[in-house]
């Protein structure tokens, strides 16, 4: 039995149809998974940057005052980020996955209903509701593909513009770094308060004792100086009395002489 053209018409066009609901089924499910994918891998990145966020917070405890205040706001930003990292994951399951997802609900009722029609209607009916209802599927998969795109650009968008923003705070923070006051403050506790109140204390016991040796050296000096005058005195005494001894003795020799005269 020959078949018409008209029912070669509408077997094509339902061919073509079940087709496009095919691909549509097929690579709308491959695209869901693959963004579902990417968000996955997304929020793992969000959480080895928290992980990496309180690392920096440990270590910059540990440092130098103003390389630990440039590590603490180097790590406040990057936390920051994270969260507009949080809101971009929120939105592209929201936005991208969910949409996807109900694709499948949307093939399989557009396949049903092709099915009924060219079970339920005569051929002439048959041929222009197919015509309708393919072209009805086309342009709402047309038009939803734009949304979801459009959605996916316009998170991505906003998280990079945002994480620009703080990542050149992020830059900001660190490079402003005092180095030279931190190394002035390293170098300082390599001396520490106990070593430098012992050290003065050795210096304040080693001034007192050379104040202490300069008085005694002062004093014996001043002491040696007396006796030496009192030795001098002494002996101008002894001196004197010497010559007074002296003095008699020739005057008892002139006496004795004269009587011998």
């Amino acid at each position: 039995m020959s078949r018409t053209p008209d029912a070669r018409v509408r077997d094509n066009q339902t061919r073509k149809i079940q087709e496009n609901i095919n691909n549509v089924e097929k690579h709308f499910g491959e695209m869901c998974q693959m963004f579902a994918g990417y968000v996955r891998k997304t929020a793992r990145l969000r959480d080895k940057a928290d992980l990496l966020v309180k690392e920096i917070g440990v270590y910059a405890d540990l440092e130098t005052p103003n390389l630990k205040r440039g590590m603490k706001e180097f790590a406040d930003h990057l936390a920051k980020v994270e969260d507009y990292r949080q809101a971009e994951v929120e939105r592209l399951e929201a936005r991208v996955i969910e949409p996807l997802k109900s694709y499948g609900a949307i093939v399989k009722r557009k396949r049903a209903e092709s099915e009924l029609q060219r079970a339920t209607m005569d051929a002439t009916r048959i041929t222009r509701q197919l015509e309708e209802t393919i072209d009805e599927f086309e342009r709402q998969k047309i038009r939803d593909i734009k949304k979801i795109f459009g959605d996916f650009v316009t998170v991505e968008m906003a998280f990079h513009a945002k994480a620009l923003e703080v990542f050149t705070l992020a830059y900001q923070s660190i490079q402003n770094v005092d180095e030279e006051e931190d190394l002035e403050v390293f170098r300082s506790s390599l001396h520490p308060p106990d070593y430098l109140s012992r050290l003065d204390i050795v210096r304040a016991n080693s001034k007192t004792s050379l104040d202490r040796t300069g008085s005694f050296l002062g004093t014996s000096g001043t002491l040696q100086q007396q006796r030496a005058s009192l030795r001098q005195m002494r002996r101008e005494e002894e001196e004197e009395e010497e010559d007074d001894d002296e003095s008699e003795e020739e005057d008892d020799d002139e006496e004795e002489t004269d009587d011998e005269n």
